[in-house]
């Protein structure tokens, strides 16, 4: 009799430990299949317009065979019926959290400001390159309007929407002739801050 308790106890234990790891590792598998999917459903690092990361410069400039750099007879040669040096200028002032556009005559004087703000994007969203395209697109329209069908572009500053802002000119339909960067670069540079205490 006592022999046989102590067989069903054994039994008994060996079957408890053997339920209590299969529940154990199921519910393991189940938090890795979770994770799996998490991880899967969460959208990829915005990577941008398509074209942003590779612009292939040297075989677009073998492929056209012309001269685009400019020289000594560049503000007098003729873009669009007007000369390069009357051609308006959209400025395009990028930063990490705003994307402003404004339009210039060729002296300088302003005629138009647009920013994602003004567009509608609020918070985070307005340094995004989907609002800076979405700016330019409908900023493109009402230069166009205006009966400005080309123009130079000046780019200013380091964000997200620097290529996504030319892109969605391109896209409104305005003829670009130039595109300029005047982003300041600092050569010397603030002193770093100090190494943080973790």
């Amino acid at each position: 009799m006592i022999i046989s308790t102590n067989f069903l106890l054994n039994k008994s234990h060996n079957l408890l430990r053997v339920l209590a790891n299969s529940i154990s590792t199921t519910s393991r598998c189940l938090k890795a299949d979770d994770r799996k999917q998490l991880i899967a459903s969460t959208p990829r690092k915005d990577q941008g317009t398509e074209g942003e990361k590779t612009i292939e410069i040297d075989q677009l400039i073998q492929k056209n065979k012309i001269d685009i750099f400019p020289d000594e007879n560049t503000p007098n040669a003729i873009f669009y019926d007007m000369p390069f040096k009357e051609l308006p200028i959209v400025n395009i002032r990028v930063s990490k959290n705003n994307t402003i556009l404004s339009l210039t005559n060729s002296k300088g004087v302003i005629q138009m400001i647009r920013s994602c703000g003004v567009e509608g994007f609020k918070n985070t969203r307005k340094g995004t390159n989907i609002a800076a395209q979405a700016t330019a697109i409908t900023f493109c329209g009402k230069v166009i309007d205006r009966g400005i069908k080309a123009a130079r572009i000046v780019v200013r500053g380091l964000g997200p929407g620097r290529m996504s802002a030319i892109k969605g000119l391109q896209m409104g339909g305005l003829n670009i002739v130039s595109i300029t960067d005047t982003t300041r670069v600092s050569w010397s540079g603030p002193r770093p801050r100090k190494q943080r205490k973790l």
